[in-house]
């Protein structure tokens, strides 16, 4: 339930827009291109990364057969226009509505919108819907701004409405200038960010006054859970700085939102499972990407674990985070 997707072609946005550091590709070379930030180099990125059949198949040596797709978080675009982002998101979600209706056995999508602008980001939630597509990935926060703001809660609104499911992902990394060296902004900003989101979430209310909304923090909650004990204890000792906004401890909260499996450590995955419970916890991979679990789910096998538990990660509690049925038709689950 957690892999990401581009286009293998890319308009370049900044000539289109006039300004901008948008992403484009330069295929230097067969079946791999570099991602460019500007003119400046954010990533090398594989076929596996935009060739629907090459991903199939790749799934397929782990014995899985669904993938649920979305963007590369770089490609949310938040500092933009709201019209331009609006564009921009539009032509990634036409991409990832027509791979699911290609590959309906295969693809399940979430999609892109400006969360800068509500108002434009709530007309592409209803054309998302009406294009099939069961959910959404956003920022774990907004051009600096946290997930809790009043201005992002109808966005939030409008997903319960449609019944659309939210991803939230790392990105903007807090700090990031200022820890470039040893990959720290992945390593330690992301999961730092993931708590950020969830604390926001929690702390502003959003979880409290939309009960239906159906959230999911990915690298299995980041930071949150490890640190859950600090962060009640916050709240016990100082209840005049934490819980201003809502009353309710953020212990309340867990088991009510899901997390994925992206831990890479057995150890913390029974632990994850004690914190939020086993229908909480999705099976994800950040494939095509090193730092993902690209062996899907394998380590998980081998915990011993029941196997009811095993086919709820594998399985079920992916598709009641994203409000979908198992059909025998379509999927050999």
């Amino acid at each position: 339930m957690h892999t990401h997707i581009l286009p293998e072609r890319l308009p370049n946005f900044a000539e289109k827009f006039g300004y901008g550091d948008f992403i484009h590709l330069v295929h230097h070379q067969p079946g791999r291109a570099q991602m460019m930030k500007g003119d400046t180099f954010f990533r090398e990125i594989e076929a596996n990364c935009w060739d629907p059949e090459l991903r199939i198949r790749e799934y397929a040596q782990h014995r899985t057969q669904v993938q649920v797709v979305c963007t590369i978080p770089v490609m949310f675009s938040y500092w933009a226009e709201p019209d331009d982002c609006l564009d921009l998101s539009r032509f990634l979600n036409d991409h990832i509505a027509q791979l699911v209706h290609d590959y309906p056995k295969n693809y399940i999508g979430l999609g892109t919108v400006p969360m800068q602008d509500a108002d434009t980001a709530i007309r592409e939630l209803q054309r998302l819907k009406d294009m099939g597509i069961v959910g959404i990935q956003i920022g774990s926060n907004i051009n600096d701004r946290n997930l809790n703001e009043p201005e992002f809660f109808p966005i939030f609104q409008a997903c319960q409405d449609l019944s659309l499911a939210v991803m939230v992902h790392p990105w903007n990394m807090m700090g990031e200038a200022d820890m470039r060296r040893y990959w720290l902004p992945w390593l330690v900003g992301m999961p730092a960010e993931t708590s950020r989101a969830a604390c926001s979430m929690i702390f502003g209310g959003v979880l409290e006054r939309l009960p239906e909304l159906r959230v999911c923090f990915s690298h299995a909650g980041g930071s949150f859970l490890p640190t859950i004990g600090r962060i009640q204890h916050g709240y016990n000792c100082r209840p005049d700085l934490v819980a201003i906004d809502n009353p309710k401890p953020p212990t309340d909260y867990l088991g009510k939102f899901w997390v994925d499996s992206i831990t890479h450590d057995p150890v913390m995955l029974r632990y994850v499972l004690d914190m939020v419970g086993e229908d909480k916890v999705t099976l994800g991979s950040d494939y095509p990407f090193p730092l993902g679990d690209l062996e899907i789910g394998a380590f998980i096998e081998e915990m011993g674990l029941p196997e009811t538990t095993v086919q709820k990660i594998f399985c079920e509690n992916s598709l009641n985070w994203l409000g979908l049925q198992k059909n025998a038709q379509l999927y050999s689950v």
